[in-house]
């Protein structure tokens, strides 16, 4: 579960709800990774900004970008090793390398934005799922 302070959570309630819940609508129209910092900026795909200012700022501590790799094996495949003692053949998950260096140095650019895509796609319904059974539990 990511946590979100208060103000975060509200101005992506009015990014959500101004796009009638169409997440399709929702586009990253920038990206930065710096430090242990993921940093995205959303716009309506139907209102485009002219400035970065002008986006919703969402900054994402690293790590759920790489539990989401992880969990997500995006960072690995399907393969058959050997094994070393007994030389039989096995069907196993072959990791390429670490989530963040496979993040950074590993993925080609489309590979980059499915997984900023994914990480936005889990951040919106985790929200909405969480503040609607929320509001569920007050009835």
């Amino acid at each position: 579960m990511i946590r979100m302070n208060l103000k975060t959570r509200n101005e992506l309630w009015w990014l959500i709800i101004s796009v009638d819940y169409t997440y399709s609508r929702i586009a990253i129209a920038d990206h930065e990774l710096n430090g242990q910092t993921l940093t995205l900026w959303l716009e309506d795909k139907q209102d485009y900004k002219n400035k970065l200012d002008e986006c919703l700022q969402l900054n994402i501590p690293v790590k759920y970008l790489t539990k989401l790799i992880k969990t997500e094996h995006m960072n690995s495949y399907e393969g058959i090793r050997m094994h070393s003692k007994k030389k039989y053949l096995f069907p196993t998950r072959i990791q390429i390398s670490e989530p963040l260096h496979w993040y950074q140095y590993d993925a080609s650019p489309i590979e980059q934005q499915w997984a900023r895509e994914a990480l936005l796609k889990t951040i919106l319904t985790q929200l909405v799922e969480t503040e609607t059974y929320a509001y569920d539990l007050d009835f």
